[in-house]
């Protein structure tokens, strides 16, 4: 059975972000995952998660300098020792939510990169998610990288479902896995459900937004009822991350989940 998770730097931004869990709640989500947490201590974060009986799915490890447009850590050679300092506050945040699994993102590569540049930032992504899943596993965690469109992120390192296969079998740790986005593979390079099957077994989280706009999964390009059956067919166990931003009021645009028990 699909299980909905609403992506809280994206939905219910009509409220402040601590505010935004309860809405959550009242519209039917079970689970609930966003950017960061590190804003506001994990003690506060418990709490709201608790009052308000979610589950904490995903949030990503501390990406840099988000305000001055990094993305990402992991792949940046020379920052290694700040990616480590990010795992050790990941996995303080995860082990107080409760939270399964972190995604490490990649970081962006210079702009004009040649060759050699990108064989550095291959050889520190490996190092580093070889790192972090060490560390993640003592901890029972799973770790997560997601290919990003170029558009949307420009100069992103990880970019396509091939290249992601190819760098978990390089680092070879059993709980490194793929946050597969719907959105951005279609954007990528499309063929969703042949891509969503080569990938299944690497796969730990999905996510969905309409394309090309990013608004809500019923609006777009994409036949999203046909692609979560699928889903489900495979036998996919995880949660489905709703990481969109509504067209309008988030409550409004919830129609296209009512058959997973969403209310409008």
């Amino acid at each position: 059975m699909i299980r909905l998770a609403a992506n809280l730097s994206m939905l219910f931004t009509e409220h402040g972000f601590m505010d935004r869990f309860a809405a959550a709640a009242a519209a039917g989500f079970r689970g609930v995952e966003y950017l960061f947490p590190y804003d506001y201590e994990a003690s506060e974060l418990r709490a709201v998660l608790d009052e308000n009986q979610l589950t904490q799915v995903l949030f990503n490890l501390p990406p840099g300098n988000w305000d001055t447009g990094e993305r990402g850590l992991a792949s940046l050679p020379g920052r290694e020792d700040e990616f480590r300092d990010s795992v050790a506050r990941g996995i303080h945040y995860a082990e107080a939510l409760n939270c399964p699994q972190v995604h490490a993102m990649a970081g962006l590569l210079p702009a004009n990169a040649n060759d050699d540049a990108y064989e550095a930032h291959l050889a520190t992504y490996v190092n580093n998610l070889r790192y972090a899943a060490g560390e993640l596993a003592k901890a029972g965690k799973t770790l997560l990288i997601e290919p990003i469109n170029g558009r949307d992120m420009s100069g992103f390192f990880l970019q396509r479902q091939a290249q992601a296969a190819d760098i978990l079998a390089r680092v070879g740790a059993d709980n490194l896995r793929v946050q597969f986005d719907i959105y951005h593979c279609q954007i990528v390079e499309g063929d969703v459900i042949r891509n969503l099957e080569a990938q299944f077994p690497h796969i730990g989280h999905v996510q969905i937004a309409g394309v090309p706009e990013r608004h809500e999964p019923d609006v777009g390009e994409l036949n999203y009822p046909a692609i979560l059956r699928h889903l489900n067919d495979l036998g996919y166990q995880g949660w489905v991350g709703c990481e969109y931003r509504p067209a309008g009021g988030t409550r409004a645009g919830l129609g296209w989940g009512e058959t997973h028990g969403l209310t409008t």
